[in-house]
């Protein structure tokens, strides 16, 4: 039997209580120790939150710990600039939450006097903040009783419940947070959210659950039914798309261009070598060419390839092809990018650039002439 929600009834019995108990007791011997663990200071969490959406564990600890070193408080990052905070954020991806902290931070100054507010409501109006980031950083700093529904937590729930609603459906967020609202534990919601996102991380894992170590294997239903596998339901997806994109590394005597995008929208804020997306038919040295041509008004020869690099972003993959080219003619009129700069090969490493290019410094480093790779000793020209 379920609610209106597909909730089953059962979540509102007394198996909420084995659960919570179950769960509980489970997390405060199995739980990681984390550096957010450490600390109560709910800027420190959320600056954990903002960097734990869509990354792992792992590949957040080292920049967490970073940044709070060059920015160890509100007013710090608020003062700070934003080439500062995207630097300090280089690597991690989904530069957005950079962005949208540092906002965050300046609306704390100047509205909230330097705090971070307490209420579910008012934390959820900061910029770049969701239900997610509302309700862990209400619940684990503030002890407010607020369910998290993050990719870990769903999976726990559809198992534990044989949830059928895809988790990676938009309408079936309501009946998540339903659940996971039910079985809230409501005298220290902050640790028992952060034990259900841990159940998922180490137990409940997407492949091959270790369903013999989990504290909730009486409770669940997939497991006592054999349907673990089952679960969670997912809806396929389309096939991502692979752009083709070609990038010039212009010289001008012992100088670089670099230019700077746009602050908001993709990669937005970061620096990058002018290109863009090869035309059909099109070789990537024309589309090099062109591109350049387009988007700072330069005349520039290509004099050598450089590398190709394969990168993928969430909704779409890229095949980018890296030429060294010499400025011809022309004087800089930018087209989409808002700076740009001539720099020394050395000084690359002063600005924040997005990790696809990050893929071919190496190669840049070693061939600063044009590389040892030439157009003619590779055919580069079909497209991927």
């Amino acid at each position: 039997m379920t609610s209106k929600d597909n909730i089953p009834k059962e979540i509102f019995t007394e198996q909420t209580g084995l659960i919570r108990r179950h769960l509980t007791a489970w997390y405060e011997k199995n739980r990681r120790d984390l550096p957010w663990r450490r600390t109560s200071d709910p800027y420190c969490i959320l600056v954990s939150e903002f960097m734990l959406q869509q990354t792992q564990v792992k590949t957040v600890i080292p920049y967490y710990r970073n940044f709070l070193q060059r920015f160890p408080s509100v007013k710090r990052l608020a003062e700070a600039d934003l080439q500062d905070v995207l630097k300090a954020w280089e690597g991690l991806g989904y530069y957005a939450r950079a962005r949208n902290l540092h906002r965050a931070s300046h609306v704390i100054m100047a509205d909230h006097a330097g705090c971070l507010p307490t209420g579910y409501e008012s934390i959820r109006s900061l910029p770049g903040v969701g239900d997610y980031i509302a309700a862990a950083v209400s619940s684990i700093a503030f002890g407010q009783a607020r369910a998290v529904v993050d990719g870990n937590v769903k999976r726990v729930l559809a198992r534990l419940f044989c949830l059928s609603p895809p988790v990676n459906s938009t309408p079936a967020h309501r009946c998540f947070q339903s659940a996971a609202s039910a079985i809230l534990e409501r005298t220290s919601p902050g640790a028992f959210n952060q034990a259900m996102m841990e159940l998922g991380a180490l137990i409940c894992k997407p492949a091959a659950p270790e369903c013999q170590s989990c504290p909730l294997r009486g409770e669940c239903r997939a497991f006592l039914t054999n349907t673990t596998n089952d679960y969670p339901v997912r809806k396929k997806r389309k096939p991502v798309p692979v752009q083709h994109i070609a990038v010039g590394v212009i010289r001008r005597g012992n100088r670089i261009l670099i230019t700077r995008r746009k602050a908001d929208g993709l990669l937005g804020g970061l620096w990058e070598f002018p290109g863009g997306k090869v035309k059909t038919g099109e070789s990537p040295e024309a589309a090099c060419i062109r591109e350049i041509r387009e988007e700072t008004n330069l005349i520039v020869e290509l004099t050598g390839f450089i590398s190709r690099v394969k990168h993928a972003y969430t909704h779409f993959k890229i095949v980018m092809d890296v030429f060294s080219c010499r400025y011809v003619s022309g004087r800089i009129k930018l087209t989409g990018a808002v700076a740009h700069r001539w720099i020394t090969l050395p000084e690359i490493e002063n600005y924040p650039f997005p990790k696809a290019n990050h893929k071919f410094f190496k190669a840049l480093s070693n061939h600063p002439e044009a590389g040892a790779c030439t157009m003619e000793k590779r055919d580069i020209r079909k497209t991927p």
